[in-house]
């Protein structure tokens, strides 16, 4: 008998995990949905009604605005579900990680009120970077409720990832600030911003470089941490690196092919998957 219970509760912590990846990879796919709501201008594609779209639970879908938006909040929908769902069977299985599934609930339910908020208001740049925010803090809980540490004690964090992951969330909440401000396009050229280190000209061009250098000091801090962690750590930190120097680099491509909506898709998509590479690497 017992050895069926600890059978039983292998299994169930094995669902509990891919509960915790299915969540996470949704959210993941959320925030790349996110971008492309932005990018292409259909923020208010179900107009300022919430939770309904355009007055309606299902509404007509023949504009492609009303389509991406609507799209958005289903997986927004699923996501809320599937936090939901964990929340329950941290509860029902004692999990030692249940406060972590307490407080994805905690941030789903902010989630949805900057959501709302952002919509109510018609999307004033400071509520979207808060949502966008919010949505990297749920997927780095969802992350660290999938992927639990090894056991025995842990007295330090691998070097330099504290910092790593510092620069990360703000060099992505830089890089919202600067897609929703409009000035994406106010540094041209790279890697100078205009041809200058340290750019004349309005507010725009220097929050644009602003984000620019933190990214140049989040692959310089990646590349510090990937040759100085041994092991498997210095792997994962490898990946990190890998995905910083990638993003470098469609960053700097969207700006000298004059910001293609692709680029700017996927410029969004690799920095969650930076985020979320750095939160994993703390495990």
């Amino acid at each position: 008998m017992r050895f069926e219970n600890i059978h039983f509760a292998a299994y169930m912590t094995r669902r509990y995990t891919l509960l915790a990846w299915t969540a996470a990879t949704c959210t993941y796919l959320l925030i790349v949905l996110g971008a492309v709501v932005r990018i292409t201008g259909s923020g208010m594609g179900c107009g300022d009604h919430w939770p309904l779209c355009n007055g309606h639970l299902f509404p007509s879908l023949g504009d492609i605005g009303t389509v991406i938006e609507w799209s958005h909040r289903l997986v927004a929908a699923l996501v809320s579900v599937l936090v939901a769902v964990l929340a329950a069977y941290a509860w029902r299985l004692q999990h030692p990680a249940r406060r972590i599934a307490y407080l994805a609930v905690a941030l789903l339910v902010l989630q949805v009120l900057l959501g709302a908020i952002t919509v109510k208001l018609e999307l004033p740049p400071w509520t979207v970077i808060l949502h966008l925010g919010t949505a990297m803090l749920l997927l780095a809980t969802l992350l660290v409720a999938a992927s639990p540490p090894p056991p025995g004690p842990r007295f330090f964090l691998p070097p330099g990832t504290m910092a790593l992951l510092g620069l990360a969330f703000v060099t992505i909440l830089l890089g919202a600030l600067t897609a929703n401000l409009g000035a994406a396009a106010a540094c041209t050229g790279f890697p100078l911003c205009n041809g200058q280190v340290w750019p004349a000209g309005a507010t725009l061009v220097h929050i644009h470089w602003t984000h620019r250098l933190l990214a140049y000091a989040l692959a310089v801090t990646a590349t510090v941490w990937a040759v100085r962690t041994p092991g498997p750590g210095g792997r994962r930190a490898k990946v990190v690196l890998g995905l910083v120097a990638l993003q470098v680099a469609i960053g700097a491509a969207t700006v000298l092919l004059g910001l293609p909506p692709a680029l700017q898709a996927a410029h969004v998509a690799l920095g969650a998957a930076v985020w979320g590479g750095v939160v994993l690497a703390l495990r």
